[in-house]
């Protein structure tokens, strides 16, 4: 009897184990089943899926394609038993985010408690990080970017959009005293970002014209939620997104400066996924409650 379903199950605990051991104990089955079960799916699609060895499980490219087509497939599954058994019961399962650390912090922690509330059942498996991610490498489900998309074949939702803006501590502007123009950030103590996308310049506006001031400062940070912190403790200057400034701003902790001379850029924020015909029911409920809820958070 034809059993892919089974054996793609097999496969995709293989993965998610990260051993044939692990995935066997996991599965009650013995680690010599799972393997030859792993080398007959190889053998009847001509391709290799796993590289072996001692120390780790390595997919190939075909593996990486089959482990992402299989666990899609097994998702549809379940969700069509789900519903077609429970008679549309509410969602469940595990929902893996992916998030730049500032707007995880400010943006989606805070309507945690509502959304279990709302889904007890579902799982969420939360990555804050301001490195671009691929949502196949890393097994993301959804990811929440800001800036321009690239062209690729993930879908988006578009959350909003969000400016930048230069703030310090009013401790720090007495000791530093307060920049009234572009040029007088280079007496500052400029925080920036470490990542590899970054430039360590600022965008200004001077004379009618674009200019990209170079800054040095006494710390780089991989996340705008340590350069936040280091600005409310008065190290210096960070620019960073106006939704993690806001409160901050209109509590007197931080002070905007140069607001006439920074150059206004407006990053839009997408929620990108792979796919929509066959959304698993647990992501669309996801969508369904995080999206608008974020546009508002942007656009209060």
């Amino acid at each position: 009897m034809d059993n892919r379903a089974g054996e793609m199950a097999v496969f995709v605990r293989v993965v998610e184990a990260g051993s044939f051991s692990e995935a066997a104990r996991l599965l009650h089955m013995t680690p010599s089943t799972v393997s030859k079960l792993v080398a007959r799916i190889e053998e009847r699609l001509g391709v290799r899926l796993v590289e072996r060895s001692t120390r780790a499980l390595t997919l190939t490219a075909e593996g990486q394609f089959y482990y992402e087509r299989s666990r899609d497939l097994l998702g549809r599954i379940e969700d069509t038993e789900q519903q077609l058994t429970q008679g549309g019961a509410e969602p469940e399962g595990l929902v893996r985010i992916n998030s730049s650390v500032s707007f995880g912090t400010a943006g989606i922690e805070p309507l945690l408690p509502a959304f279990f509330q709302r889904y007890p059942k579902i799982t969420l498996d939360l990555s804050l990080s301001d490195e671009v991610v691929d949502l196949y490498l890393e097994r993301a489900d959804v990811a929440f970017r800001v800036g321009r998309l690239a062209d690729s074949n993930l879908m988006a939702r578009k959350i909003g959009t969000t400016r930048r803006r230069i703030v310090g501590a009013p401790a720090y502007l007495a000791r530093a005293g307060t920049p009234v123009q572009p040029e007088d950030l280079a007496a500052h103590n400029c925080l920036g970002f470490n990542f590899r996308r970054a430039n360590p310049v600022w965008p200004m506006r001077e004379s009618g014209r674009i200019v990209e001031r170079m800054l040095t400062g006494s710390l780089l940070a991989n996340n705008a939620e340590t350069l936040r912190r280091a600005a409310l403790s008065g190290l210096g200057l960070v620019r960073v997104a106006d939704y993690h400034l806001r409160d901050h701003i209109a509590r007197g902790e931080l002070v905007e400066v140069l607001a006439d001379s920074a150059l206004v850029e407006e990053d839009e924020i997408h929620a990108v996924y792979k796919g929509a015909a066959h959304m698993p029911v647990r992501l669309r409920a996801f969508l369904d409650f995080f999206v608008p809820r974020l546009q508002r958070f942007l656009n209060p």
